[in-house]
């Protein structure tokens, strides 16, 4: 076992804010396991033995702290331990974990208020631990873990999370929300709202009916720009979601000058009063998770103690599936591309079933670096072809992402091509057949067994398909409804048309669109299976425009005449 994922026992002294006899005491109680002794790294100099620990300890010391401001005894608190299975806690990878107790000047954290501390963390009461034994290791050649009890199923999950629960994604829209979230922290149906955007997490916050509700309206806000600060600059406050006004501009401007200098990753629980408008006060510590996939908040209650709600929120992975199983689908406006291999029923019989997989994984491998890079996100999609979407979002182009990466893949295309030639001596062109197209479609996940993938309903994907299914090797083709969706300054930088027959033979008319019935020929199986959008206007996209730049005038006017 290495030391990847492993924390030592001065590091998590020092992240913490525990003292050595706390860290001692906790192991006695059996609220840590016991380190393992190892030669330090090259960073632990003039020592010749240290302890290590699983990165999970943080999240049994972050456990422990939030118990004793609820008022548990260090015996409940030991007992809860005792009785419950710490195995999920140890999948935590250390990077996440740890980055969650170190703030952005590198010090130990301590809990996060919304007003900027005063004064350094309290430290951990020594009388807890002043009969503590020294900390008990194990030598590195006998290092297997101490037997312990069966893990404990997991009795809580999201759905029985009583207080305020919301998950926000990295666009600041709520993708996750409980009934008391809705009702206690947004005084809005938020479920309701289909429209992603309008489920943007300050849009809500200013909303007119909330600030009437609520005194706290504007803590609520500092709260979110504290925590979400990773993801906001000053320049960026005109953008958190569209139709900013000037005067919510300057609240957030002031508040976020006032936020917390913590790093956002360091921000775990965060004590918050929501005032209603008749000054009732409710008290809650704010606890946080960052995922992958945005941020996770609850709001647990101070004046009582949920152990079944804390045992929750220690297991992670278990946490990020739920969500990810029951975020809310949303009406999204994005663009679709589906590409599909050319006559791959053709090569997959000239090929050894290992040369075709190592054949298609190769493909992916050529044009998934592609996709990132134009942001899409990947889509279930039959046979050997690939379904990518192109969200509209804040500051992305999606329309001429979609555009440039259905070009940039058919260069990269040609180069693959061009290597399974000489590998295998054959004449085949490996030609993935485009097909983008623009709408708005509800889009969301869909989850079978293990999996969750995204996906979107609706005949925007439908004509895609139809779209990939009619292009021959390697065209692309998108529908005139897309075209007229950019501007154009975007339009002259591509250059796209059809074909059209004439006197002389066929010519390409630039900046033009025809219906699917004229170019296909209606005798074939191909027109059939495009009767159904005969009609639809469509282009073929063939390549980028590079325009040379103006050239620069230099000297006086005179001179040039």
């Amino acid at each position: 076992m290495g030391t990847d994922n492993l924390i030592t026992s001065k590091d998590l002294i020092e992240r913490t804010g525990i003292s050595r006899a706390t860290l001692n005491n906790y192991i006695k109680l059996g609220i840590l396991p016991k380190p393992i002794v190892r030669r330090p790294g090259p960073e632990q100099k003039g020592v010749k033995q240290i302890g290590y620990f699983p990165a999970s300890v943080f999240e049994n010391i972050l456990k422990v702290k939030l118990l004793k401001q609820q008022g548990s005894t260090m015996d409940e608190i030991a007992d809860l331990f005792r009785a419950g299975s710490q195995d999920e806690l140890e999948e935590t990878s250390a990077s996440e974990v740890e980055n969650n107790f170190r703030p952005a000047d590198g010090k130990p954290a301590a809990p996060v208020s919304l007003e900027k501390p005063t004064h350094p963390p309290t430290p951990e009461p020594e009388a807890e631990t002043a009969a503590a034994p020294p900390v008990e290791v194990k030598h590195a050649a006998t290092e297997h873990r101490q037997a312990r009890p069966e893990p404990a199923p997991l009795r809580v999950t999201i759905a029985d999370i009583s207080s305020p629960a919301y998950l926000v994604n990295h666009n600041f829209e709520i993708e996750w929300i409980n009934g008391p979230a809705e009702q206690l922290i947004f005084n809005h149906d938020i479920r309701a709202l289909v429209d992603a955007e309008s489920r943007n997490i300050f849009r809500l916050l200013f909303d007119e009916k909330l600030r009437q509700e609520q005194n706290s309206w504007k803590d609520s806000l500092l709260l979110h720009l504290t925590i979400l600060q990773n993801r906001i600059s000053g320049a960026s406050l005109d953008s958190l979601y569209d139709g900013v006004t000037d005067t919510e501009r300057e609240i957030l401007a002031d508040l976020f000058a006032r936020k917390n200098s913590y790093s956002p990753d360091s921000i775990y629980h965060i004590p918050v009063n929501l005032i209603k408008s008749d000054n009732t006060s409710t008290s809650y510590q704010v606890h946080t998770m960052s995922f992958r996939e945005g941020t996770f908040f609850v709001y647990v209650p101070t004046d009582s103690v949920n152990t079944d709600l804390l045992n929750m929120l220690s297991h992670r992975d278990k946490i990020i599936n739920e969500l990810m199983r029951h975020r809310m689908p949303s009406l999204a406006t994005f663009c679709v591309l589906i590409a599909d291999l050319q006559d791959s029923v053709k090569i997959s019989a000239e090929l050894l079933p290992a040369h075709y997989f190592e054949l298609i994984n190769e493909l992916w491998q050529t044009v998934g670096p592609t996709f990132d890079k134009y942001k899409g996100i990947y889509g279930k999609h039959a046979g050997d072809g690939m379904l990518y979407y192109f969200l509209q979002r804040p500051g992305v182009n999606y329309l001429t992402n979609v555009i440039n990466c259905a070009i940039e893949i058919r260069e990269v295309m040609k180069e693959l091509s061009s290597k399974w030639k000489l590998r295998k001596g054959w004449d085949n062109e490996l030609y993935l057949n485009t097909g983008i197209n623009e709408g708005q479609e509800f889009f969301g996940t869909i989850h079978s067994s293990n999996n969750i993938e995204f996906t979107a309903l609706g005949d925007t994907i439908n004509i895609a398909a139809r779209l990939s299914d009619f292009a021959r090797n390697g065209s692309i083709w998108t529908t005139k409804n897309l075209i007229s969706r950019l501007s154009q300054e975007e339009r002259s930088m591509i250059r796209f048309g059809v074909h059209q027959e004439n006197k002389t033979g066929h010519s390409f008319i630039r900046n033009s669109f025809s219906r699917i019935g004229d170019i296909a020929s209606q005798e074939t199986l191909q027109y059939r299976q495009l009767a159904a959008i005969a009609g639809l206007p469509i282009t073929e996209i063939k390549e980028k425009v590079y325009s040379p730049p103006a050239p620069k005038i230099s000297g006086s006017i005179n001179s040039a005449l």
